[in-house]
Order: structure tokens, then C-alpha cells, then sequence
């Protein structure tokens, strides 16, 4: 029995093929895995960088419009309700991504966590995903600040001429000069660093909520002297009763999007163990508040039925007497949006980076300038393609798109807290350059193992066999007994299958339940069907889950000593079924143009990465046996 386990080419048969690339998992960041070809990123981040870089990528200039749809449509003055429900759900996620930030601190986010936890294929869908989030997110954001800006001037028509937009007869488009400039603006700023491109965020997140600040206090003043009346309806505190308040939940959930841009970041965090964990847990607490308050005084303000749409704050002032207070709310709408796109813009270069680390992109996005330690190339790149978009496309029907990448992004790391904790990787993956280590190490555990002298039949320690003639035979039904009892024993490797079945069921079931529960055109037999079959492989899978015991092995996983998610497995399932219900409802449409996206992703992946791959040629090694091989090798990858 040996130590070495090739995954590439033994561990999975030949029937599989090509397709065994899909499974290959890449080991934690450690001291020995860096290397030497790459620079790392600058460690400058603390705390308070943490919190302005989510605070400035959560809270856009949507929540200046989503207060008055939200209550018209579905809330009503429960509004409140419908923000701190959806904050509750994103929380859930942001556990987890805490946990596995603080486990595997560097660049790449989600797809850094799925490559390490699920295989190849995953995470390079889940990278591909985000960078079409944080393209058109990026391009959506730009393209919307500039009818913002002309408020403040006057007008539409207001902003210099090479700022305004321009219709383009011949191409039959509008381009949008001022949002390309913001765009590149943006981009020279991430390029001079990350601490300084955080102060500039934090100093014009400082202004958005100030704008948000003004909104509570001068809107609760004005409630408090007027007698609140948004709140003295015939209707109720649930005009459109919980279901309606339940679907503004899901609606306002989007309005969260954005602290996973904290963890993108954690390579670059000076303590990430305990900054990361603050800063997403910070940074979610004041969104949440905000929005809650916000909310809170707007709908007190005038009847939900009477907010204009469009304008919701600004018309609630206005209906007061206070239409200069429209000014301060546009400056927060215009820092709002400004946060934004920063916060859209830093991710990217860093996902790039991280699939290029790894040979799945070119090493071009790979490089790190040595003077600011920041990835300037893919920086470039990022700023080249958003400013593009955003001069010449309209791409306001494209932003359902960006919602995929985020929640496909959520689901994966929920399910990657549950790999780690009950079916953490047990094998690491090693160059075939260290193919002499690794055989030296594999014959000593062999020896270990085996303890046995083949020629003398006698066992390291010098003992004899228990029955010195192999040819004897006996029959004893008490062995033939224990061993029957033995095979039904839970050892650790039926555990781990039962495990591993048990994520993948429940993941099977939360789609079937959501699926039929979210289409009413399936007829009700089938429909029924499908919501029992699914919600019992879901519980199915929670109850096995709860009752086996987890992974030792977590407690040494990546690097300790970080935030642990509590209520595993109860909250990475129901964030999975929260993530997967608004996956299944972003439309049609929108999965149309992702499923697009997605097939040239494989198609990249099939004629490049998949080739090119750091693990292409790996060596898989029982993760016990992996310090040692590190050490007969001489630490040469350190």
C-alpha cells in the first residue's frame, strides 16, 4: 500500500477521458505552493479599507429608486421588513464567504474557492461568470452616471459637449463620452495601488452616506412634525399581505450585491483571518441599517401608493416644501454610482489574475508590477473593455446578467463550506518535477505500512506472523461474523461517500423544489411531483448531514484560526435554496444571454485552458504525507 495517488491517471479510469480535468482540485495557498515565478500582491489592506470597499460596492444609486417600485409593487409600508429579510439572506452568504476567505486568503474569490473544493470545470464556469458580472456591471454603473451629473448642471442638456451623449446616426447608437472617461479615470486610480484606490473610495462612500445620513434625519424630522402619515392607512402595515413583503424581499435582495468584491481583496489584506470576516460582517450591518432606516422615513413620508417611481426621495421632499433637498440627494446618487463602479472594476483584474496563476488564462493577466504590486495589465484590460461598452452600448437590458455571476458565485460557496467540512480534499496536488521525492517518500510509507520482511515473513519490529504456515487453513464463523459486522461499520471513507452523495442530493433536490415551485405552467401532477421529490432529497440531505460526524481534517484546512461558520450544515443549504430560487427567476431572457457567454466559455476552456492548466501534469499525494515530500524535496517550491 503506497502513498501515491495519481489522480490523472489512475484514481478515475479511462472511460473518463478528457473529461478528467474537469475534477482536478488545486491545493491552499501555502508557504511551500507559492511560486517563484509570481509576485504577490501588496498587503496593505486593514479594516476600515474592508469596510469602504463594501460599503461603496453594495450601496449604489439603485436604493434611490428601489424604495419607491419596491413599495408601490409589493411592500407597502412593511418595506422595512422586505430590506432586513433580504439582508438576513445575504448574510448567509457572507458566512460563508467569511469562512473561506479567512481559510484561503488570496485572489479569486469564489472561483479561488471552487477550484480548491469542488474541481477545474466549476471554477472556471464560476470565473467565467464573473468576469461577465463585473464587465457589464462595470459598464451598466458608468453608463448610468452621466444623466446624474447633467441633474446637478440643470438638465440633460446641460454637461459640456464632449461629456453629453451624442446619437450616432449611421451606427444607430448613443454614446456616452462622460461614462468611458469615468471609466478610465477609475482605472488609473486602481492602477497606482490598492490603498490609495481605496481612500479614494472610502472618501466618496463617506459622501454617499452622508447624502443617505441627511435623507434619515431631515425625513424623520419631517415624519415626526407631519404625523407620519405613509403609516395611517385603511390598508395596513401589509397591504399586499406577507407574500407581497416576502417578494419584495427577493427584489431588494440585489440591493446587497456587492461585499463579495471584500473577499476578491483577501490577498491583500494584512491580517485576513481576522480583517476579512470584520470587514464583510461590518460592511453587510451598515448596508442593511442604512436601507432599513432609509426606508423607514421614506415610506412614512407619503403614501406608497402616491411615490413616484422614478424619483422616490427626491418627490417625498418635494411634497414637503424641501425641493433643494433634490441637490444632495443627486450628489449621493452620483457618489453612490462613482463607489460603485469602482467597486465593479477592482474584482475583475483579480479574478483574471488568479485563472491566469493557474494557466487557465494567459500569463499576460498574471503579472504584477513590481513597483505597486497590483496587476496592472489585467487592470488595463478591464478598464479598455468596460469604457468600450459603456461608450457604445445601452447595456441597461443586459444588467439582469450580472445577477447570474453574483448568485451562480453565492451557491458555489455555499456548497464549498459543505465540501470542506464534511469531504475536504485529502490529496495534494505536486509538479511531476518532484516525481523522486514522491517515489522516495512512497516507498518509506510502503515499508511503514507493510511493516513486513518479505523473505523472512516477519514484521519490522522483528515479530512472527500469527500463523507461520500460509497454507493452513481455518475455518472460524466467529471471524467470518466480525468481518460481516466490519463491512457495515461507518469508517471514514464510507463516510465520506455517504457525505459526498448527500451534498450532491440536496443540491439536486433544492433545484428540482425551486424549479417547480417557481414555474406554474407545469402541470400540477408533474409540478407536485417534482416540489415532494426534491423537498425530500433535501431534507433527506440535511438530516444525513446532521447526524454524521464532520471531517477532522477541516480543523487543519488552509489557514486556521479564522472565522468558522456556525449552523453547518442548516445555513449553506438554506443559502444554497435562497441563492438557487433566485437563479431560476432571473428570466429566460437573461439565461438566454448567459447560456451564451457560458458555451464560449467552455469553448475557451476546451482549446486553451484545459491544456494549459498548472495541474495538468500534477502528481496527487495523500495531504498527511505532503510536508514531507516538501521537505525531501528541499523545500524547492518555497
Amino acid at each position: 500500500m503506497g502513498v501515491l495517488v495519481d489522480s490523472q491517471k489512475e484514481g478515475f479510469g479511462s472511460s473518463w477521458g478528457g473529461l478528467k480535468s474537469l475534477v482536478r482540485r488545486k491545493q491552499v495557498d501555502s508557504a511551500h505552493s507559492k511560486r517563484s515565478g509570481h509576485h504577490q500582491l501588496a498587503k496593505e489592506l486593514t479594516v476600515p479599507h474592508l469596510i469602504a470597499i463594501g460599503v461603496g460596492s453594495t450601496i449604489g444609486a439603485g436604493v434611490y429608486i428601489l424604495v419607491g417600485t419596491v413599495a408601490r409593487e409589493h411592500s407597502g409600508p412593511a418595506l422595512a421588513i422586505s430590506f432586513l429579510i433580504a439582508g438576513i439572506a445575504a448574510a448567509l452568504s457572507a458566512f460563508c464567504y467569511a469562512e473561506l476567505a479567512s481559510r484561503c486568503p488570496s485572489a479569486g474569490s469564489a472561483y479561488h474557492y471552487s477550484y480548491i473544493c469542488v474541481g477545474e470545470g466549476v471554477a472556471w464556469l464560476i470565473g467565467w461568470a464573473l468576469i461577465l458580472e463585473y464587465t457589464i456591471g462595470g459598464a451598466a454603473v458608468a453608463r448610468g452616471i452621466s444623466p446624474n451629473l447633467a441633474l446637478l448642471f440643470g438638465g440633460e442638456d446641460s454637461l459640456p459637449i464632449f461629456l453629453s451623449r451624442q446619437y450616432i446616426p449611421r451606427l444607430d447608437v448613443v454614446v456616452d463620452p462622460c461614462a468611458a472617461i469615468l471609466v478610465f479615470i477609475v482605472t488609473g486610480l486602481l492602477c497606482v495601488g490598492i490603498k490609495e484606490s481605496t481612500f479614494a473610495q472610502g472618501i466618496v462612500t463617506t459622501a454617499n452616506v452622508c447624502a443617505m445620513i441627511f435623507v434619515i434625519v431631515a425625513g424623520g424630522y419631517l415624519g415626526y412634525n407631519t404625523g407620519w402619515a405613509g403609516y395611517k392607512l385603511p390598508t395596513g402595515y401589509f397591504p399586499f399581505g406577507v407574500d407581497g413583503m416576502l417578494a419584495g424581499s427577493a427584489t431588494v435582495f440585489f440591493a446587497y450585491i456587492g461585499f463579495d468584491s471584500v473577499a476578491s481583496t483577501a490577498e491583500e489584506v494584512k491580517n485576513p483571518q481576522r480583517d476579512l470576516p470584520l470587514g464583510i460582517a461590518t460592511a453587510l450591518s451598515i448596508c442593511c441599517g442604512l436601507y432599513m432606516l432609509v426606508s423607514i422615513v421614506i415610506v412614512g413620508l407619503v403614501p406608497y401608493y402616491a411615490m413616484d417611481p422614478d424619483t422616490p426621495i427626491s418627490s417625498a421632499f418635494a411634497s414637503h416644501g424641501m425641493q433643494w433637498a433634490a441637490y444632495i440627494i443627486t450628489i449621493g446618487a452620483v457618489t453612490a454610482l462613482c463607489s460603485t463602479l469602482m467597486g465593479s472594476l477592482l474584482p475583475q483584474p483579480r479574478i483574471l489574475l488568479a485563472m491566469a496563476r493557474d494557466g487557465l488564462l494567459p500569463s499576460f493577466f498574471s503579472d504584477v508590477n513590481k513597483s505597486s504590486q497590483v496587476p496592472i495589465k489585467s487592470t488595463l484590460a478591464t478598464g479598455l473593455v468596460a469604457a468600450t461598452l459603456s461608450f457604445f452600448m445601452d447595456v441597461s437590458q443586459l444588467a439582469g446578467m450580472v445577477s447570474v455571476g453574483t448568485l451562480l458565485a453565492f451557491t458555489m460557496v455555499a456548497i464549498s463550506v459543505l465540501i470542506l467540512r464534511y469531504v475536504p480534499p485529502d490529496e495534494v496536488p505536486f509538479p511531476s518535477s518532484l516525481q523522486e521525492s514522491i517515489d522516495s517518500v512512497t516507498l518509506r510509507y510502503s515499508q511503514r505500512i507493510i511493516g513486513k520482511n518479505p523473505e523472512t515473513s516477519t514484521f519490522v519490529d522483528g515479530s512472527q506472523p500469527l500463523l507461520g504456515n500460509k497454507n493452513v487453513a481455518v475455518d472460524c464463523p466467529i471471524i467470518e461474523k466480525q468481518e460481516a459486522q466490519a463491512y457495515w461499520t461507518l469508517t471514514e471513507q464510507n463516510r465520506r461517500k455517504i457525505a459526498g452523495w448527500s451534498i450532491m442530493l440536496l443540491c439536486v433536490g433544492a433545484f428540482g423544489l425551486t424549479f417547480a415551485a417557481s414555474n406554474v405552467w407545469i402541470p400540477s401532477l408533474i409540478r407536485l411531483t417534482c416540489c415532494g421529490v426534491g423537498g425530500v432529497l433535501l431534507l433527506s440531505g440535511l438530516i444525513v448531514l446532521t447526524c454524521i460526524d464532520q471531517d477532522d481534517a477541516r480543523h487543519n484546512f488552509g489557514h486556521t484560526g479564522g472565522f468558522i461558520c456556525p449552523f453547518v450544515p442548516l445555513l449553506p443549504i438554506v443559502c444554497i435554496l435562497i441563492n438557487v430560487y433566485l437563479l431560476i427567476n432571473l428570466g429566460a431572457a437573461t439565461w438566454a444571454r448567459v447560456s451564451v457567454w457560458l458555451l464560449i466559455g467552455v469553448v475557451v476552456y476546451l482549446f486553451y485552458g484545459r491544456s494549459h492548466s498548472s495541474l495538468l501534469d500534477a502528481v496527487y499525494v495523500p495531504a498527511a504525507h505532503a510536508d514531507e515530500i516538501y521537505r525531501s524535496s528541499g523545500d524547492s517550491l518555497a
